[in-house]
């Protein structure tokens, strides 16, 4: 397959480019029209509980979505503020498929008791469809702002998902603006010439195009996530990177053995695109962990991080194929150094790690396990406007609510639903869990029961406060949901999931790398010094922005716990990302195995020749997520810090240490397998003739 396309894209290499083109201009056109079609509702889970209640309440309810405003900075009592809310209330009122907006000055709790501030929610109509419901709160919120104020702020329902998703692309062309110059000046650093280091950077571009198309088309079947917009633009632009790095390296390697740039562009298909053919793969695997979980936003993320990765495969084996067949005569080869000179460094460390072998695990394992300690305290939340940039308007909303008003004010409420039949003793008892419960009759019979939570939406106390009132219900027809449900839910799917989902992966990413070394030894070490990068790189996430250390130096803040974003992304991908370099090391440690039999030899071999790729692509990916992290948004704060401490604890410590080491405790042992599964990878295996050595090198006299 390789081969058949390295011919077709030297063959007709102006057609690929052209065809790449056109997916460009779908990707940059159509794709972008994602960023209309966001959603906030990450933790909604089909079949659930607290899913099943929303979606009953949404066909019952008469009532529909709701924004709120606030106004502050100057004394709400004062006679022309007064008659600029009331102006605007019955304004308000009257925009069509508005339902209600009471009297903040007539309505206890809508007025701060410092007399600085006051609140205007206001409840839509229910059953209204998308572009009736956009332009009234597109309406009222205008007309809100338009009160004369120091601070007017409107935000939630609807309009939170509207401000977030603006966010979330002002912050994706942000990065991109940072990133991409900071890369091209590191790969200029890296091949000393503009025209390599440009092709990694049109892959890139390739992956972005393809991060928003894929997009684009999973959002005409499913909700799509805010945060699948920086997620998948980051790593499919790393990635991309990733890639062309290794293929650009390895076709001025080859250039050295042959001036015919054809069959260098063939040669490096053969050798370096098998190993980003596999890597593509072993990273999609990674991700089919997420499709697991019946979260409509997990599964969402894997099928969509899953195509951009392989878009940048096959922009990787494809359109850098042309690229290089069409200008890659330009491209100079690698210089030729004098033996034991290329990849001294990386040599020397390999040596060190295999003669101290035995010290250098029992160094580096205890400290990536202090690392990943706090893990086993971690905790996850849906979160609030608090997890927003301070620039923000619905963070600026969610402060001056903090500051004026009571504990709890604006809160998402607990909403139980006791359908018809409910015993009224069951009823009288949910009720007086709370002494702020509010009820409402629905037509058809049934009640709703409003309970507000103490502390936070889904603090400690609201997520007791749901399990409480679902003990208390027993076997009647009661429904609880609300955010603070949500989240319930939501970690009982986790904990009866996961187990499921690290099966799948590690089986998946045993098979595939049995298939690319044949030993039955090597996929195991590689899942467990993976599984202690990861841990430590989550392990510090955790200290950082859920116990508040240092979380200020990145522009976040400590919140008492995750995001339930982080942890799943944070795990499929960084495992994915580490299975990256472990492949690029091993297809190296595997052709000098080939070519010399000496297995000792064959880890510095490998480290040697693989260890700069690695580093600089691990710098280079640790640069495109530290552009998204400039962002402040939390979960992305989250998810950028632990990629970037999983990429470069894994390329650095577990890559550069850990893996020669581990090889050198193994020796010969590393690449057995069972006569069985010898004679299966033999027949089933891919399987190649190792390129030839590079000519020797000749010196004038």
């Amino acid at each position: 397959m390789l081969s058949t396309l390295a011919r077709a894209a030297t063959r007709r290499p102006l057609t690929v480019i052209a065809l790449w083109v056109l997916f460009l201009l779908l990707g940059f056109g159509l794709g972008t029209g994602v960023f209309s079609r966001l959603s906030d509702n990450v933790a909604d889970i089909p079949g659930t509980e607290s899913e099943a209640a929303a979606q009953y309440l949404d066909r019952a309810d008469p009532a529909g979505e709701s924004i709120t405003g606030v106004v502050e900075g100057t004394a709400v009592s004062d006679p022309a503020l007064r008659a600029q809310v009331e102006r605007a209330v019955a304004d308000v009122r009257a925009v069509d498929g508005v339902a209600a907006v009471p009297d903040p000055y007539a309505t206890r709790g809508l007025t701060a008791e410092d007399g600085r501030a006051l609140i205007i929610p206001v409840t839509l109509e229910g059953g209204l469809d998308d572009a009736a419901e956009e332009e009234a709160v597109d309406a009222a919120a205008e007309r809100i702002r338009q009160i004369d104020a120091p601070e007017v702020h409107v935000s939630g329902g609807p309009l939170l998902g509207t401000q977030i998703a603006e966010r979330a692309q002002e912050d994706v062309r942000n990065a991109e603006l940072i990133s991409l110059p900071v890369v091209l000046a590191l790969l200029l650093v890296v091949f000393g010439g503009l025209r390599a280091a440009a092709l990694p950077l049109v892959i890139a571009v390739s992956g972005i195009a393809g991060a928003f198309l894929a997009l684009f088309l999973f959002s005409e079947v499913t909700d799509i996530s805010v945060y699948a917009i920086q997620v998948t633009t980051m790593l499919g632009l790393g990635l991309a990177v990733d890639y062309a790095l290794l293929m650009v390296v390895r076709f001025r390697e080859e250039r050295r053995n042959t001036e015919d740039v054809t069959e260098a562009v063939h040669r490096t298909v053969a050798a370096a695109g098998r190993t980003v053919l596999f890597s593509g793969v072993t990273v999609a695997v990674s991700l089919t962990g997420l499709l697991v979980f019946p979260s409509v936003f997990l599964r969402s993320m894997g099928l969509a991080v899953a195509a951009v990765v392989v878009v940048d495969m096959l922009a990787a084996l494809t359109l850098l194929p042309a690229l290089l067949a069409r200008f890659g005569g330009k491209i100079p080869p690698a210089k030729v150094r004098p033996d034991g000179e290329e990849g001294r460094v990386f040599a020397r460390l390999a040596r060190f790690s295999a003669r101290r072998r035995v010290a250098v695990v029992a160094t580096v394992v205890p400290v990536l396990l202090v690392l990943a300690l706090p893990v086993t305290g971690m905790t996850i939340n849906l979160g609030d406007a608090k997890q927003l940039p301070a620039s923000t308007e619905a963070r600026q909303l969610y402060d001056t609510v903090d500051a004026h008003f009571p504990p709890g004010t604006g809160v998402s409420p607990i909403t139980v639903v006791m359908k018809p039949g409910t015993d009224t003793a069951t009823a009288e008892r949910i009720r007086a869990l709370s002494p702020t419960a509010e009820s409402h009759e629905l037509p058809g019979g049934a009640t709703v029961v409003r309970v507000q939570p103490p502390g936070s939406v889904d603090g400690a106390e609201a997520t007791a406060l749901v399990e409480r009132i679902r003990d208390v219900r027993g076997d009647e027809p009661v429904e609880v949901t609300g955010a603070a449900a949500r989240l319930v839910d939501f970690r009982e799917m986790l904990a009866e999931r996961a187990p499921w989902a690290a099966i799948t992966v590690l089986a998946g990413i045993f098979a595939l790398l049995f298939a690319f070394t044949g030993s039955l030894l090597i996929p195991l070490r590689t899942i467990l010094t993976t599984l202690l990068s990861l841990g430590a790189a989550l392990g510090v996430v955790v200290w950082v922005f859920q116990d508040g250390h240092l979380a200020g130096l990145l522009g976040g803040e400590g919140l008492g716990a995750l995001s339930l974003t982080a942890p799943p992304l944070i795990v499929a991908i960084a495992f994915g990302l580490a299975m990256d370099y472990e492949l690029f090391i091993l297809a190296r440690m595997r052709e000098a195995r080939q070519l010399s039999g000496d297995d000792r030899e064959a880890v510095v071999t490998g480290l040697r020749r693989s260890g700069r790729v690695v580093t600089c692509a691990a710098l280079l990916l640790a640069v495109v997520f530290g552009a998204f992290m400039t962002g402040g948004f939390a979960p992305i704060l989250q998810i950028g810090l632990g990629l970037t401490l999983a990429v470069l604890i894994d390329a650095t410590v577990v890559r550069m240490l850990l893996v020669p080491a581990t090889m050198a405790l193994l020796g010969r042992r590393a690449w057995w397998a069972p006569k069985p599964l010898r004679r299966a990878h033999d027949r089933f295996g891919l399987h190649e003739q190792a390129p030839a050595p590079a000519p020797p090198v000749t010196t004038k006299a």
